[in-house]
């Protein structure tokens, strides 16, 4: 399988404090790849660097091979939904009909027949059609964190990215979202930010360590060594019940 993200030498400034140092990351087709790291580590500028939405100082983000500019659309994202505004008027439907706008519509426009269809075909592939007419601040965390899944998946992308999809939600509703994600990555890759290290050890095919350095980028196996490289701190304070398992030999990227 081929490189879907190809990142070379990417360093990333806010107002000359650099977040990102010299990345060098590669994306296989279909991986499910975990960021991990600590706070203000650079994961969420990572996640949107890839996206275009943060303008890169040097180096250089290729998708599919294409330049950003060019691949955009082939990309969903998924924001933490912690930040996203439960107040605002809107129905579960529309939230999803909203990824079907491209930059040149109006969120008011009127929705073809066949975009209304497929809007229902994703809310009821995600078990979220009862709650169609529902307004969202009416919903639990983890029926919202499948609505803006749903957003996403209806501009029809080949890499899905998620920036902490199951903070703040109980066990259950995190084992579904990862249940989930499982299954829709038989069809697209995935890249998800996250602190949770059990889906770490259960559901992902890869890690990146990253603290604004990428420390490791392989298989998602944990040490100490690795965790206290990007932690700076004791393991079990950051993987607690996790089992540990010994990583294989590797180089810096």
């Amino acid at each position: 399988m081929g490189n879907v993200i190809k990142l070379e030498k990417v360093n990333v400034f806010y107002n000359h404090v650099q977040a990102l140092y010299d990345i060098n990351l590669e994306v296989k087709e279909n991986d499910f790849l975990a960021i991990i790291g600590p706070n203000g580590g650079g994961k969420s500028t990572l996640l949107k660097a890839i996206l275009g939405l943060n303008k890169i100082t040097s180096g250089n983000i290729k998708l599919f091979d294409l330049p950003i500019h060019k691949a955009i659309g082939l990309i969903g994202y998924v924001p933490q939904f912690g930040k996203f505004n439960k107040a605002f008027p809107i129905s579960v439907k529309e939230v999803v009909l909203m990824g079907m706008l491209k930059n040149n519509h109006h969120l008011f426009r009127g929705f073809k027949i066949s975009e209304q269809e497929k809007a229902t075909e994703i809310m009821k592939k995600l078990d979220i059609f009862e709650l169609k007419d529902r307004q969202i601040g009416q919903l639990s965390g983890g029926q919202l964190q499948r609505v803006l899944i749903a957003r996403a998946l209806a501009a029809e992308p080949k890499i899905l990215l998620l920036d902490e999809p199951t903070a703040s939600l109980d066990a259950n509703a995190k084992t579904q979202i990862y249940e989930l994600l499982k299954e829709l990555n038989k069809e697209m890759t995935i890249i998800m930010v996250t602190h949770d290290m059990s889906a770490v050890s259960t559901y992902v095919k890869s890690i990146a360590c990253l603290n604004k350095e990428l420390f490791y980028h392989g298989e998602p196996k944990l040490s100490e060594n690795i965790l206290d490289r990007v932690y700076g701190c004791p393991i079990d304070m950051i993987a607690h019940g996790v089992p540990h398992r010994v990583l294989h030999e590797h180089e810096e990227e």
